[in-house]
């Protein structure tokens, strides 16, 4: 028992010791589906009635069922109340007989999501503690049962998350569970009993997270046109695709009108600074809007524009020109801004 309490804590802290940002916060519900994978299971007589004094069930392939609901921390930690639902047939035992071994509880979980720097997948791994419990029916272990008994369970977990273009908090999942519950569970039937050592179940499971506190992302807007000016501008504004750092045809245009009005106006330094919107991680983000300076600065310098008066600069996330909260993809925070001066 200490080893398992042992294996329980190096789970939980671990998991915990690396910082980084999760894809959701606040309250979520999950559930899943899939298949059981269980390990046979040593029983031992504690009573007259059988053919011998222990046995071994086995068990054949049989399904899983999740459900949870859940609260996201922020920083990657989440804890969440589980139920599950498990049930194997019994293909045979030194006792001969058929059946159903059935495995019902409530589970409460810690996990950690990780932020791999993709908008696409976010896994993540937990431990779990609870109680479960087991009911034989039929002639499982070759006598009638049709009884229940509980015992302390622990689990370990690993998964992914999906999230699912345009339905924001809307995740598939896929997962791994390792479900241990722990031997003592005692039964009785018409011929007699017997006492179960550890049960553990290997459950793959497809299923669904909904995040309630996810803000839509803004209607997109149409790219702005800068209004004719009697004079060369002094700033430009060239906006990008979402998570995208290449120039548009229309980004070219501007950048090119930039370059020309340089030559006609006095100046000491061309001030080229990139921009985000707020989905992504603030790390991502500001890689990006480095990316896309480095890009209009290039396209500056291939219409003429001498590398050696540009200055670039990359501000992520901040600076943003329509204030909106995390999470948003509005279109004219995905800019750069050439500044003339």
């Amino acid at each position: 028992m200490r080893s398992r309490a042992a294996l329980i804590a190096a789970l939980i802290a671990a998991p915990f010791a690396t910082a980084s940002a999760q894809p959701i916060q606040g309250l979520y519900v999950s559930a899943g589906a899939g298949l059981n994978i269980p390990q046979s299971v040593h029983a031992t007589v504690v009573a007259p009635g059988f053919s011998s004094g222990s046995l071994r069930l086995n068990q054949n392939l049989g399904y899983g069922l999740t459900g949870s609901i859940g609260y996201a921390l922020g920083g990657g930690a989440r804890f969440e109340v589980e139920g599950d639902y498990i049930n194997d047939g019994v293909k045979g035992s030194q006792t001969a007989g058929n059946g159903h071994v059935r495995t019902t509880g409530v589970m409460a979980n810690a996990l950690y999501d990780f932020d791999v720097r993709s908008r696409y997948v976010f896994p993540y791994l937990g431990v779990g503690a609870g109680y479960m419990w087991t009911r034989l029916d039929g002639n499982a272990v070759g006598t009638a049962m049709n009884v229940n008994s509980g015992k302390f369970a622990w689990q370990f977990i690993a998964g992914a998350a999906f999230p699912i273009p345009n339905t924001p908090g809307l995740s598939l999942t896929a997962q791994y569970r390792l479900l241990d519950v722990t031997g003592g569970e005692r039964f009785t039937g018409s011929g007699g009993s017997l006492e179960l050592g550890p049960q553990f179940n290997h459950t793959l499971t497809i299923g669904l997270r909904y995040a309630f506190n996810v803000t839509p992302p803004a209607a997109p807007a149409p790219t702005p046109v800068a209004a004719p000016a009697p004079a060369p501008a002094r700033s430009y504004l060239v906006f990008f695709d979402w998570d995208k750092a290449a120039l548009t045809d229309r980004a070219r245009q501007i950048v090119r009108e930039a370059a020309e009005a340089s030559t006609h106006v006095h100046y000491t330094q061309l001030r080229v600074n990139g921009y985000t919107d707020t989905s992504g991680s603030a790390a991502y983000n500001q890689a990006l809007s480095m990316r896309r300076a480095e890009n209009v600065a290039a396209e500056l310098v291939r219409d003429g524009v001498p590398r050696a008066v540009i200055a670039i600069h990359g501000f992520g996330e901040t600076h943003l020109l329509v204030p909106t909260g995390p999470g948003v993809r509005e279109p004219q925070n995905r800019r750069v801004e050439i500044i003339i001066g």
